[in-house]
């Protein structure tokens, strides 16, 4: 069976679009930022305070620049990469293969980088900022260029693992207030079905799903994880351990909720054993997760061949990252609300301007200028950056 890959569909619908921008780079610069977070955020993994990313800046000759973002924490806990393994890789493999000669446009750095086995986050930031770069010089938004077809996107909000059912609440009742769509509950043995049970009684209509970040065991917890079907939730979010498919699948055929795969769904290929495994009925896309625009877009394509419906999760980016996560949540098969927030939900000041805003049907405006729509402000990426280098050819 062909797989399909999103080739065609990427550029708006045609092959003259974003395939075929000339870019040819005079330098690309990387910033390592850190920025505190407005509260802590608490998963299965741990609390983070702060958001590491690498931002990547590229720039051609006419002087037009192009932004990306790899968002990578201090330790290897979701993922392998770290700051450090994304910067040398960055540095010493991959800003030098884009470097060497001029580039047909944003869809070809996919195949100058996929020599280099893994490291799909430092690939993305790299990617993504090129895709950004493509769309401003093409003088058109970055959703067009993907083949977006909404100006408006639906948000959801994840919510950290609190101090008590009783803070859980009240943060929930905030976040509805606020207009989200969907309200996601981090959950880990010992922290779920209580926790789960009174925001259900609490907020009886709200759409609700649940995400464990791989925390449970099959064989230790199929009961717990059997007791979700009794709260009505939209989807279990990655239940199981982060490399398996096998023990997802046979946990979807004991389970009336939908598992939703995130972590395991790595490329295109563990994409499609997921599906034909039946180890989910829905995807969670993350562009830096798997590569990339280009590559999520061709995972969308997939899930839509397959009809399961997907959604674009968040990695707590800041604007630069935010925005390329808009752009991709306008494709025609992203069906659930999306871990995209406002600007507000994470950062008292980010790194961007303008800020995104939640309307109050729980939507968030797609950018409509060239490319992702926001600017990275000077002063404050001076601000929040430990490190900076610059590579010419």
């Amino acid at each position: 069976m062909r797989i399909p890959d999103g080739t065609e569909a990427v550029g708006g619908g045609t092959r003259g679009v974003g395939a075929e921008v000339p870019i040819r780079l005079r330098r690309i610069t990387l910033h390592l930022i850190r920025m505190h977070l407005k509260t802590p955020f608490t998963t299965s993994f741990g609390t983070e305070c702060y958001h590491n990313a690498i931002l990547v800046e590229v720039e051609e000759k006419g002087g037009e620049v192009g932004w990306g973002e790899c968002p990578l924490e201090a330790i290897p806990s979701y993922w392998e990469e770290t700051f450090v393994t994304g910067w040398y890789v960055l540095t010493r493999f991959l800003v030098p293969r884009i470097l060497r000669e001029e580039l047909q446009g944003p869809q070809e750095v996919w195949q100058r980088l996929v020599a280099i086995r893994g490291h799909n986050i430092a690939k993305a930031g790299l990617e993504m900022a090129i895709w950004d770069l493509a769309a401003r010089l093409s003088g058109r938004p970055l959703y067009q260029l993907l083949g977006g077809v909404r100006n408006r996107i639906v948000s959801g909000v994840s919510i950290g693992i609190q101090l008590s059912v009783e803070a859980t609440l009240h943060v929930v009742q905030r976040r509805v207030e606020e207009g989200y769509r969907r309200i996601k509950l981090k959950v880990k043995p010992g922290w779920d079905l209580e926790v789960v049970a009174a925001v259900r009684r609490e907020f009886p209509e709200i759409p609700l799903s649940v995400d464990a970040n791989g925390a449970y065991r099959l064989e230790q917890h199929l009961h717990t994880l059997r007791r979700f079907d009794d709260y009505n939730l939209l989807m279990i979010e990655q239940p199981l351990a982060y490399n398996d498919l096998v023990e997802h699948a046979a946990l979807q055929r004991v389970l009336r909720t939908p598992i939703c795969l995130d972590e395991s769904i790595r490329d295109l290929r563990t994409a499609h054993s997921a599906l034909v495994l039946a180890s989910c009925q829905i995807v969670n896309i993350k562009a830096p997760r798997v590569g990339g625009h280009l590559q999520a877009r061709r995972i969308h394509d997939l899930c839509q061949f397959f009809r399961i419906p997907v959604w674009i999760g968040g990695m707590l980016e800041t604007g630069v990252g935010r925005a390329h996560n808009i752009a991709l949540a306008t494709l025609p098969n992203v069906k659930l609300p999306n871990d995209t927030s406002a600007t507000d939900r994470y950062y008292e000041e980010d790194i961007t301007e303008p800020k995104f805003v939640l309307n109050k049907d729980g939507t968030i405006d797609v950018p409509q200028r060239p490319g992702i729509g926001v600017e990275v402000v000077e002063e404050r990426l001076r601000r929040y950056r430990l490190r900076a280098q610059e590579a010419t050819p």
